[in-house]
């Protein structure tokens, strides 16, 4: 790669001032930190606001179950395209077949396995290419109300957990099914009396 067409793949580079903090690039910045290393693995929210915000000008759409796939919400689009068929994810507040159109700005309702409260997000940018999970949660962001519901949910599943779960074994042993069996004795002797 020669040195031009290096500085025509980061064209965004040149544009920086020299102690520019946020370019880890430079070994004599003087504001470079141990930890400004941790901010390369987040994803750069600022950008995916600026793309989601340029793909709204443009009219950019993708498919409801592409995008369920890439955004990660489940693992593969067949899994994607079965939970839009059943009814489980909702645009707008609108019932959605798999190959409804989503564009920046709408709201998406997903209801995933046994979890009864929908996780409500606004889609912030447009993928059909599952990528890593920082870049994916850079596709939507949850609102205010979906998130408080989803807490409200936690808090009252840990303080009343289900009985159901709570079996471990679905079939007795034999020592339990003894006791089971001296206790239904005694009860019925007294049940006589």
């Amino acid at each position: 790669m020669t040195h031009k067409s290096r500085h025509a793949a980061a064209p965004d580079r040149a544009k920086r001032q020299p102690n520019d903090p946020s370019d880890h690039h430079h070994s004599d910045d003087a504001g470079h930190r141990a930890d400004d290393d941790d901010a390369d693995d987040q994803p750069d929210v600022a950008t995916a606001q600026a793309a989601a915000h340029q793909a709204s000008h443009h009219g950019a759409s993708t498919r409801l179950d592409k995008w369920l796939w890439a955004a990660r919400f489940y693992k593969t689009r067949s899994l994607a395209t079965e939970a839009v068929t059943r009814g489980r994810v909702l645009v707008n507040d609108q019932p959605a077949k798999p190959s409804r159109e989503v564009r920046v700005g709408h709201l998406v309702s997903v209801r995933q396995g046994d979890i009864p409260v929908a996780r409500v997000v606004q889609v912030l940018g447009l993928s059909e290419v599952r990528g890593p999970a920082p870049v994916a949660q850079a596709l939507y962001v949850q609102t205010p109300d979906s998130v408080a519901a989803c807490a409200a949910w936690a808090e009252q599943r840990r303080i009343a957990p289900e009985p159901a779960h709570s079996i471990t074994d679905g079939r007795p042993t034999k020592q339990a099914r003894r006791d089971l069996a001296d206790w239904q004795r005694w009860s019925a002797r007294l049940d006589d009396d």
